[in-house]
C-alpha cells in the first residue's frame, strides 16, 4: 500500500528574494548611498561649516527620529501594509509623556518605557482591525491617525509642554551625548541594528518577507500571517512611541499635534529606501539611507538658501523613481521565475 506524504512547508525565503531583485536591490542602495555622499559634498563644497562638529552633529539630530520611525515603518510595508498613523502617535506620546514627567523629577527611563506602551497599544489597535478585523490597512491606520489627533486636542485643550517644566535628566537625554556622538542617533543606530539582525537571522523575521511576497501562500505554508501582521503592528507604534519620548527629550517644548505630517515623510524614507511598497523586498538598512537622504536635502537647501517648496518637489521625483525601480524589479523577477519554470 503506497502512503502519500504531506508536502513539505517551505521556509520563509531569503529577505532579498532571487538573485536578480537580490542584485538590483544592492545596487539601488549603493546608489542611494552615493547620492546621499555627493549631496554632502556638494553642500560643503559650497558651504565648509557643513560638515563641522556642529553641523554634523545637527544632520545627525535631525535624521534620528526620522531614521527610527523608517525602521519601524519598514516591518509593516515588508508584510504589504502601511501604517499612516506614526505621526499621529508620536505626538500623542510625545505630550503624554510631557504631562507625565512635567513639573517633577521622574527620569528618562520612566518617559521611554511611558512611550512605548502607549505606542504599542495604538499598534495593537490598528493591527488588530487589520490582521483579525481584515479591514484595509489604509483605511484602519487613516482612521486611527484622525482619532489619536482627536484624542491629543481633547486632551490639550490648545496646551503646551514647556521645557521649562521638564525634568533636566530628560533634556539631557536630548541634547546630551557619550563619548562625542549624541544620544538620539546612538538610540536610533542600536534599534536599527536590532531590527536589521532580526529579520536577517530570525524565522520569524523572515516570515515577514514570506507574508509581503505572496500572503495566501505564506498562509498555506504554515506562517500564522495574522499574528506576524499584528507583531509588525505593534512593533511599529512601540517604535512611534518611543520616537515620540525623544521628540520631547530633544526638543522640550511640545504640543499635541507634533509631528502632523510626518507621516508621508515616514514612507517616502521607507520606499526610496528600497523596501516594495508591494510587500516583501527591502531592508531596514536601505529605509535608514532614505531617511537620512530626505533630511539631508531638507538641510543642504537651507545651507544653499534654496526655496523650502523644492524639498518637497525633491520627495515627489524621488518617491516616484523609486516606485517605478519596484516595477521594473518586480518585472525582472516576474520574467526570470516564468522562464525558469519553462526550463
Amino acid at each position: 500500500m503506497s502512503t502519500t506524504l504531506p508536502p513539505t512547508a517551505p521556509s520563509a525565503p531569503e529577505p532579498t528574494g532571487g538573485s536578480t531583485a537580490e542584485t538590483l536591490l544592492r545596487v539601488r542602495e549603493y546608489s542611494i548611498g552615493g547620492a546621499l555622499l555627493l549631496l554632502i559634498l556638494v553642500t560643503w563644497l559650497a558651504n565648509p561649516a557643513f560638515l563641522d562638529r556642529q553641523g554634523v552633529e545637527d544632520l545627525l539630530l535631525n535624521s534620528a527620529i526620522l531614521v527610527l520611525l523608517a525602521t519601524g515603518q519598514s516591518v509593516v510595508v515588508l508584510t504589504r501594509n502601511i501604517d499612516l498613523s506614526v505621526g499621529s502617535v508620536v505626538g500623542l506620546t510625545a505630550f503624554a509623556c510631557g504631562s507625565f514627567v512635567s513639573g517633577t523629577d521622574r527620569g528618562p527611563l520612566s518617559l521611554v518605557l511611558l512611550g512605548i506602551a502607549l505606542g504599542a497599544a495604538c499598534g495593537f489597535l490598528s493591527g488588530a482591525l487589520v490582521s483579525f478585523g481584515r479591514v484595509p490597512a489604509l483605511v484602519v491606520t487613516l482612521g486611527m491617525l484622525y482619532v489619536i489627533q482627536g484624542v491629543g486636542h481633547a486632551w490639550a485643550h490648545g496646551e503646551q509642554i514647556n521645557a521649562a517644566t521638564v525634568p533636566d535628566s530628560v533634556l539631557t537625554l536630548g541634547s546630551g551625548s557619550v563619548l562625542g556622538i549624541p544620544w538620539l542617533p546612538l538610540l536610533s543606530a542600536l534599534v536599527l541594528a536590532a531590527t536589521g539582525y532580526f529579520l536577517r537571522t530570525y524565522r520569524s523575521g523572515r516570515e515577514l518577507y514570506a507574508i509581503g511576497s505572496h500572503p495566501e501562500a505564506a498562509r498555506l505554508a504554515g506562517i500564522p500571517v495574522r499574528r506576524r501582521v499584528l507583531a509588525a503592528y505593534v512593533f511599529s507604534g512601540a517604535v512611534a512611541g518611543f520616537a515620540g519620548a525623544l521628540w520631547l527629550a530633544r526638543f522640550g517644548t511640545v504640543v499635541a499635534d507634533a509631528a502632523n505630517g510626518w507621516e508621508l515623510t515616514v514612507v517616502s524614507a521607507v520606499v526610496v529606501g528600497g523596501i516594495a511598497i508591494t510587500g516583501g523586498v527591502g531592508t531596514v538598512w536601505g529605509a535608514a539611507l532614505g531617511a537620512l537622504l530626505l533630511t539631508t536635502i531638507g538641510s543642504a537647501l537651507i545651507v544653499l538658501k534654496v526655496d523650502s517648496f523644492w524639498e518637497q518637489a525633491i520627495t515627489g521625483v524621488l518617491l516616484l523613481a523609486a516606485i517605478s525601480t519596484d516595477r521594473v524589479v518586480s518585472s525582472r523577477s516576474t520574467r526570470a521565475l516564468r522562464k525558469r519554470r519553462r526550463q
